[in-house]
């Protein structure tokens, strides 16, 4: 029993019933920002796999929401999301859904079951943008300014209560 036991705790971890990633991830020269400094232009992937930026939402602010298919608070999290995305759909401001998932099928599979809409966006295997936000947790949601630089690096989740003020107490909102 033991020899099994020994057995299994040796080679599952080999038998890719882990998270653990096989390959290695790229990263580039990363800087972690603070708040006001201008984000670089990282590029992401959408769900039609184009190349897409935080460039494209210039004049508006942005939500970012870092989430991940294996994450149950960030699914949680995700309707209330959605909801501030719908209330404030006319105003500038927008909500990016951003997934670290490691592998690509993983983040579109939640997307079909978990019905998500808006913008959702996949960091494509590159983990810059994890390094320069400070990610080491998640959902971390993260707010930037209409010219692309960081206003909040951690803002409460949006069930919070303090979410709302503060997205009404943007300025030009």
């Amino acid at each position: 029993m033991k020899k099994w036991l020994l057995f299994f705790l040796m080679v599952c971890p080999f038998a890719g019933w882990t998270q653990m990633r096989a390959t290695p991830v790229a990263v580039y020269d990363t800087v972690e920002l603070k708040v006001g400094d201008r984000v670089p232009e990282f590029v992401f992937r959408d769900t039609a796999n184009r190349e897409v930026t935080l460039k494209q939402f210039k004049g508006k602010y942005v939500v970012i929401d870092v989430w991940a298919s294996w994450c149950y608070p960030c699914k949680q999290e995700y309707p209330t999301l959605k909801g501030f995305a719908e209330k404030y759909k006319d105003k500038k401001i927008e909500f990016v859904s951003l997934s670290c998932d490691t592998g690509e099928q993983r983040w579109r599979n939640e997307l079909a079951w978990g019905k998500m809409s808006g913008h959702q966006w996949w960091i494509g295997g590159d983990e810059s943008s994890m390094i320069a936000f400070r990610v080491v947790a998640i959902p971390r949601l993260i707010l930037l300014d209409k010219k692309g630089r960081v206003l909040n690096l951690k803002l409460p989740k949006p069930s919070h209560p303090e979410f709302e003020k503060i997205l009404e107490g943007l300025k030009g909102i």
